[in-house]
């Protein structure tokens, strides 16, 4: 049976978000996407929602593409999902052998019970039965909890000292003074262990501080992805293709608007962010060229200054048309792990990542999103995310900054802790 959608007005639409939110998490699996009012982006929707799983596809890197490619084909409908770090070992032929605390499967996607469209005026229910009035009901009479005033301080450890990443840096540096890459994406762990937290309500006091507009709620089971993310990685309208490469960040002052400002222009002519971001550019225009149609790649915009929350970011906008008959499943094989989370060469990178790297990515690095029935799609970059185990106890966000020639050590290893200076908030409030 077709989904239908049906449409219900509404007139406070930021509790009834709340309530879509706690409704939704009640399901066994569900996806939150969360535009939070950015109007600089293109997005398709304010608010995006899937929750249940009528069939699912869940599998590790060997044949993941090639398995997503036959469960499309099966379905005619949207499907919600993510791609983990560790595709990275199907693609370009790696392996990886450090721990993975969280457990989330390498892919995962699912074609949902129920999807909810949400905006200012309306909140839209695609269901493939007659039953929408009865979810809109049971999505209005939720009541979302009142957050907690319960201080957590929760005990985070970090899987690098200050002077072991110093030291790792130091190592990269020889790597590309040697020639191996030219940038390096080096990513630390930050971890609390048999803890307790909860998901929804840490999600809406991360939000509350760090309002993106990749923002997610993820549920899988026991596991929970928590994600404050700024960064698009692929979006595909038709035949036309965007990436939005972040690389390069700046901190802010939001108490002096003139200090700010002057943040913003140091950030916008820093030779070591512009020579970071156009590095991360070109591996992408590389990576768009071998999907899209001669000629058709180029740069809408190069050293574009973002700002959010806690940072401003340089940000590029890359785009081109794909090819005629090329399947989505190969564009996202062709383009992952996206430039701004690898380097340059990309393969080598990956294999220095491996090396120095203390734990898997997992989620983290990899891309969240869906994809609907005419094949359209729009990924998010999972960065500034807190990955939680429900059954284990464990929680884990990890943090990285651009490796160069001329990166500082110290400064990148407080780059890391500027990013994730918004999680560190909602663990320790």
């Amino acid at each position: 049976m077709s989904r239908v959608f049906v449409s219900f007005p509404i007139t406070d639409f930021q509790k009834i978000k709340l309530q879509v939110l706690h409704w939704a998490s009640q399901f066994n699996t569900c996806c939150f996407l969360n535009n939070n009012g950015y109007q600089s982006e293109p997005h398709s929707y304010e608010c995006l929602v899937a929750a249940g799983s009528r069939d699912c596809l869940q599998t590790g890197a060997g044949n993941a593409f090639e398995q997503l490619k036959l469960f499309d084909a099966a379905q005619d409908d949207w499907l919600f999902g993510h791609f983990g770090f560790d595709l990275k070992n199907e693609i370009e032929q790696l392996s990886s052998v450090h721990p993975d605390y969280i457990q989330f499967p390498d892919l995962h996607f699912f074609v949902p019970e129920i999807i909810i469209e949400l905006d200012r005026t309306h909140i839209r229910i695609g269901l493939s039965g007659s039953e929408h009035e009865q979810v809109f009901e049971h999505i209005m009479q939720t009541s979302p909890l009142p957050a907690s005033s319960d201080k957590k301080n929760i005990s985070i450890k970090k899987r690098f000292t200050r002077e072991e990443y110093i030291i790792t840096v130091e190592s990269l540096r020889n790597h590309i003074l040697r020639g191996d890459c030219y940038e390096i994406n080096f990513c630390q762990e930050f971890y609390a262990e048999h803890i307790r937290i909860d998901p929804v309500e840490t999600y809406r006091l991360l939000n509350d501080i760090s309002p993106t507009p990749f923002s997610a709620f993820y549920k899988l089971g026991d596991k929970y992805l928590l994600c404050a993310s700024p960064e698009r990685y692929l979006k595909k309208t038709n035949s036309d293709l965007l990436m939005q490469p972040m690389k390069g960040t700046g901190t802010r002052n939001k108490k002096d608007i003139f200090l700010d400002n002057y943040y913003k222009l140091e950030l916008f002519l820093s030779s070591k962010e512009r020579s970071e971001n156009v590095m991360v550019v070109d591996l992408v225009r590389n990576d768009l060229s071998k999907v899209c149609e001669e000629g058709s790649v180029r740069v809408n915009e190069l050293y574009g200054i973002y700002s959010f929350p806690q940072v401003h970011q340089m940000v590029s906008t890359v785009s081109g048309r794909c090819k005629a008959k090329m399947h989505w499943t190969e564009i996202i094989a062709s383009t992952f792990p996206m430039g701004s989370m690898t380097g340059a060469p990309k393969k080598r990178v990956l294999e220095l990542i491996e090396q120095y790297e203390k734990t898997k990515r997992g989620l983290f690095s990899g891309a969240l999103g869906y994809v609907s029935p005419d094949k359209n799609f729009d990924f998010n970059v999972i960065i500034r995310s807190l990955l939680y185990n429900e059954s284990s106890g464990y929680l884990s966000y990890q943090a990285g900054s651009g490796i160069t020639f001329y990166s500082d050590a110290q400064k990148e290893f407080d780059e890391c802790l500027l990013k994730a200076q918004a999680i560190e908030e909602v663990l320790t409030k």
